[in-house]
């Protein structure tokens, strides 16, 4: 089990290439690396965030779509910049909430929380295995050689992403396309996941303030996964000096 200093250490390796800051300034990245997590199938308590998150879902809706909601917009936005169609791939928080009314999904309890905090606070999130890592995590734009492990039809294939395509990826590959569309399945979490990294995407108009209290309600939350759950995080922001990816 990495130890905080470890998780400090992988998180201090974490990098926002200059070429994302380009597309999009306003771009902010929270990880969150937790560990001691005990994780298992969903329960009762992620079923009931769930369901809480559902209600929330339908109340910010209401009778608009998902696209008019001010930070989805702005993820369509980030999409069409390099390429995406976001109709076709659409960002993570937009298809939880096309996906609140019908019920979302139940997975395990670990990516039920994430997904529930996701949607309670309106702001893309991802999980992934941090022990499945191989170097630090990097958003870079992709030169297309890539391989991103996936699925189609049921079977296990190697895709690339397209030239330019927002990626984050590790020493092994892309873990997430087009920013936060796709994870892939090497580092997906599991029921037997002990440690994971969370990332927690913004644009404007979500403040950094809206953004630490969004990774404070994750943390506060998987905290309550385990006796003996540690946390530590870090926000990626373009600096503002010429030229300073971050």
């Amino acid at each position: 089990m990495p130890d905080v200093g470890m998780l400090r250490e992988f998180l201090a390796g974490g990098r926002v290439d200059a070429a994302v800051f380009a597309l999009r300034p306003d771009y902010r990245a929270m990880l969150l690396a937790v560990d001691g997590i005990v994780s298992g199938p969903s329960d009762q308590a992620s079923d009931a965030l769930l369901r809480a998150a559902e209600a929330a879902a339908r109340e910010a809706l209401g009778d608009r779509p998902a696209e008019r909601l001010p930070h989805v917009a702005a993820w369509r936005e980030a999409y069409r910049a390099f390429g995406a169609k976001p109709q076709r791939t659409r960002n993570s928080l937009e298809a939880l909430l096309r996906r609140a009314a019908s019920g979302l999904p139940r997975v395990n309890r670990l990516t039920d929380v994430y997904n529930a905090v996701s949607v309670l606070h309106q702001i893309p999130l991802g999980g992934e295995d941090l022990s499945r890592y191989r170097g630090a995590p990097r958003l870079v734009r992709a030169a297309g050689t890539e391989p991103f492990d996936t699925a189609a039809d049921g079977i296990a294939v190697i895709e690339h992403p397209d030239p330019g395509e927002v990626v984050w990826c590790d020493d092994a590959g892309v873990t997430c396309r087009r920013w936060n569309w796709r994870q892939a399945r090497r580092t997906q979490l599991r029921e037997d996941t002990t440690a994971a990294l969370f990332i927690l995407d913004a644009l404007d108009p979500v403040t950094d303030q809206e953004l630490h209290a969004a990774a404070e309600d994750l943390a506060a939350r998987l905290a309550r996964l385990g006796p003996g759950v540690r946390s530590v995080r870090r926000l990626m922001a373009a600096d503002p000096a010429p030229g300073d990816g971050g």
